[in-house]
């Protein structure tokens, strides 16, 4: 006899609900939805930081584990700090990204780092004195622009009838000292995303959001009070919150995912990514190096949900705890 897949689906819930013996009722959404075919499946990365060679053999794992775990995945989104900015830098992730397996499609945006090198002397080593060592950031998002093949840093695509949108910073300390590590958004910028918001209609299909830097009182690491995150972040803010169906995806914090507020609703939501190179613990301290530890997420969209599952890389098992149903 053939059932229909709502009522197969709901069997399976009450099966689940039976066999887990715990009393709660509670499901492992992520189970539930496999029964159910994903429209779109894409990966997310951040914070790889291609500036040693720990970083280059962790970039390489996740790509591999990431073509295990998510054979299917249309794209992949490295969300910022690539490395410092530097010309052997991009060489790094340009060779890595020519002889590695990874979707078709894959989009980059701008992180702090990518404006790094000019906090290094003309001879290559970092020297913090003699700061900006000539380098304007007009230089350091060239160097970028050229990595991706945009006019500006941000962009937009669309994958399978769904939005994605690029962010990303477009000036460094060399012109405003109090900028410091935050992201810069001209009005330009905004007003562009502004109007790329409005091409959605309303409350209708997720809009895939990415930008570095999270906004402050968000995800895990942006409640300290002198974190900003965005210098317009007020701005940003207000054009999202008229748009409760973006996902906003950031990097930047480093924070482990199994950490509370890894995914926040205000009312838009706020995902965090980790990092591939070193995630954070609460304590504002790095998982020490001799753990390994390195993480991302795969995002699996469905005609009613988007199912976010975190993954660790180097135990190449995903992080239960890290598994998010967001209708």
């Amino acid at each position: 006899m053939h059932l229909p897949r709502r009522l197969m689906t709901f069997i399976l819930m009450l099966i689940l609900i039976a066999e887990s013996g715990s009393g709660t009722g509670a499901v492992d959404t992520a189970v539930v939805a496999e029964q159910e075919k994903p429209i779109l499946i894409f990966q997310v990365i951040s914070d790889v930081h291609l500036v040693t060679e720990s970083a280059v053999k962790k970039l390489r794992n996740s790509l591999h584990d990431l073509q295990v775990a998510a054979p299917k995945s249309e794209a992949l989104i490295i969300n910022g700090d690539l490395g410092n900015g530097r010309e052997v830098d991009y060489a790094a992730l340009r060779h890595i990204m020519h002889n590695e397996d990874h979707p078709k499609l894959v989009y980059y945006t701008i992180g702090n780092h990518e404006f790094y090198k000019a906090w290094y002397s003309h001879g290559d080593r970092w020297s913090m004195d003699s700061f900006p060592n000539g380098e304007t950031d007009t230089a350091s998002i060239g160097r970028f622009l050229q990595l991706i093949g945009e006019k500006k840093v941000y962009y937009d695509r669309w994958i399978k009838g769904y939005h994605f949108i690029m962010l990303g910073s477009e000036h460094y300390r060399q012109i405003e000292s109090n900028i410091g590590e935050d992201a810069y958004l001209s009005e330009e910028q905004l007003a562009w995303l502004d109007s790329k918001l409005a091409e959605d209609k309303p409350n209708s299909r997720p809009v895939f959001l990415f930008l570095h830097q999270p906004l402050p009182q968000t995800v895990s690491g942006t409640y300290a009070a002198n974190y900003r995150g965005v210098v317009q972040h007020k701005q940003l803010k207000d054009i999202l919150t008229k748009h409760p169906n973006v996902m906003l995806f950031t990097g930047h914090t480093h924070r482990e995912l199994k950490l509370p507020d890894r995914i926040v609703h205000r009312p838009f939501a706020t995902i965090n990514s980790s990092s591939v190179f070193e995630p954070w613990t609460s304590n504002d301290k790095p998982i020490p190096a001799s753990q390994g530890s390195s993480e991302g997420l795969v995002v699996e969209v469905y005609k009613d949900h988007v199912q976010i599952r975190g993954r660790d890389f180097r135990n190449r098992k995903w992080i239960v705890s890290a598994n998010s149903m967001i209708k």
